[in-house]
């Protein structure tokens, strides 16, 4: 099945591998939906993506909480 995607916005780089591929959070939309926050990796130049995870706003400020009350 094929789908589309629209990296609507890039946050950020969380890490970088020796290979070039990047874990990147950003806001996509797939399939012409409401853009979503998505953690994934990425082959340079958003060529290729590996699996990821899609998260509401209201997951990605849930997951903000619970970060924060890491010691």
């Amino acid at each position: 099945m094929d789908f589309k995607y629209e990296i609507k916005e890039k946050i950020g780089v969380l890490s970088t591998a020796k290979s070039g591929w990047q874990k990147e959070l950003n806001l996509i939309s797939w399939n012409d939906n409401p853009p979503k926050y998505d953690i994934r990796d990425w082959a340079p130049n958003n060529e290729k993506m590996g699996k990821g995870c899609t998260l509401s706003k209201e997951e990605i400020l849930k997951l903000k909480d619970l970060l924060n009350n890491i010691n």
